[in-house]
């Protein structure tokens, strides 16, 4: 039997369950659309914390991207993903003033074959101290502050992952 947190949720284009699948199998040429998360993680700086995806991943691999993201397992709260997915990826077992700053994003990305196909809202949290890297999942971090990032983000936009460029981008939208 498969552990809860390698399955993920399929649903419609109203973010309604209409199955799962195993989070190995998922993403390919014909990605489902499914149900994901992504976690800006702040400092007491205002320096946000990136992260470039291992080598090993199968997606995206060896870009850089926000601080963590993932997939929503069955019978989660996007939250508790999080916060899992967060301790699991960059061994940080607290997030303070974790919330959503964009509920209803969504997006689709095609890099080298492999499709992404999510409905994943964006969070915010802050945290302290360094992070514990899991190098199955994360090959580097860096603190960068905000302004910088996003001034990156805009002018390299190729160095990150599609969906962090996408992120960033709706959230300034927010701001005006």
């Amino acid at each position: 039997m498969q552990k809860s947190h390698n399955l993920v949720i399929l649903v419609d284009e109203s973010n309604n369950q209409i199955g799962t699948a195993s989070k190995g199998t998922v993403h390919g040429k014909n990605t489902p659309l499914h149900r994901a998360f992504s976690v800006f993680l702040m400092n007491s700086h205002d320096q946000v914390l990136l992260q470039q995806r291992s080598a090993s991943k199968p997606t995206w691999s060896l870009v850089w991207s926000g601080s963590c993201c993932g997939h929503v397992a069955p019978g989660e709260t996007t939250e508790a993903a999080i916060r899992r997915g967060v301790e699991h990826e960059l061994g940080i077992p607290e997030i303070k003033d974790l919330h959503v700053v964009l509920p209803d994003f969504r997006y689709r990305a095609q890099r080298d074959g492999v499709v992404e196909n999510e409905i994943c809202p964006v969070w915010v949290g802050e945290v302290q101290g360094e992070p514990i890297l899991n190098s199955d999942e994360v090959a580097d971090c860096r603190w960068e502050p905000w302004p910088d990032f996003v001034k990156n983000i805009q002018e390299k936009p190729g160095e990150y992952s599609d969906w962090a460029v996408l992120q960033v981008n709706e959230y300034l939208k927010t701001k005006v």
